[in-house]
């Protein structure tokens, strides 16, 4: 994989590509009419409200360009690229802890769409990292921050 490429799903790309016309039909609209009015305020050396759109428009142009980047350099991992044996980004897995007996099921994605709330973890991360590979019943050996974790991989199947 080439440094700059950006491993992301068919749903992953469509969310970055919705929000870029978000943020440049929407947002950059919004912002432009509070400087508008901040500037209607006077002296611009003592305007709070100007500097807080200016900043805002600035967070907004900075996040354009990242998704931009993102969406010219996205490697889009499609289902028919996967199958249901091997974990890659793109699979749902379904993991037991074999010292809690506890089962959890990622989603592995690519870092630009990882969502742990979501339980979509990136191929980057520990786990991600750790199961990609892995076939069922397959054992991982983890380290995580709180130390080392045994997963072992109990179903695959394309999310």
């Amino acid at each position: 994989m080439a440094g700059n490429e950006v491993l992301i799903t068919e749903e992953g790309l469509e969310k970055i590509e919705s929000e870029i016309e978000y943020l440049k039909t929407v947002r950059r609209k919004e912002v432009a009419e509070r400087i508008k009015v901040a500037l209607g305020y006077g002296d611009l050396s003592e305007n709070s409200e100007y500097d807080e759109a200016k900043n805002e428009q600035a967070q907004v142009e900075e996040r354009i360009a990242k998704l931009e980047y993102m969406a010219r350099n996205a490697k889009v991992v499609k289902g028919n690229d996967l199958n249901d044996q091997i974990v890659n980004v793109g699979s749902a897995v379904t993991v037991v802890d074999e010292d809690t007996q506890e089962e959890d099921t990622y989603y592995i994605v690519g870092s630009a769409e990882a969502d742990p709330l979501e339980g979509k973890i990136s191929n980057e991360s520990p786990i991600g990292a750790g199961l990609m590979g892995m076939g069922i019943g397959d054992v991982a050996d983890i380290d995580v921050p709180q130390g080392k974790v045994r997963l072992k991989v109990l179903k695959i199947s394309i999310a």
